[in-house]
């Protein structure tokens, strides 16, 4: 919130009427709007970073505190496998002549 107050203060100085009639004070302005630019960048790219490791160490956490969590985990992805793999074959199976044996195939 800090350096968001800073780039407003420093972006109402250039609009300043002063800045027009002072060359040199539009150059200090200038300097100081983009220092505070650049801080609120790099405060704004720390706070997402913090978030994102904060968000992994939770879930490594969890996955430690919570073995059956883990688990489930992996049984929704052994599932996923599974399903895309039956999946394929019924789209292989459709793609064939529509005979009896396919057709039985494709029903099971």
């Amino acid at each position: 919130a800090m350096s968001k107050s800073a780039v407003k203060i420093s972006s109402d100085l250039l609009s300043n009427p002063l800045c027009e009639q002072e060359p040199s004070f539009l150059e200090m302005v200038t300097a100081l709007d983009t220092a505070m630019k650049r801080m609120d960048s790099f405060n704004q790219e720390k706070v997402n970073m913090g978030l994102a490791e904060e968000g992994e160490t939770r879930l490594c956490l969890s996955s430690s505190v919570f073995p059956s969590l883990n688990m489930a985990v992996k049984r929704r992805e052994q599932t996923l496998q599974d399903y895309k793999r039956l999946q394929s074959k019924v789209e292989k199976y459709e793609e064939k002549e529509r005979t009896g044996p396919v057709l039985a195939k494709l029903h099971q």
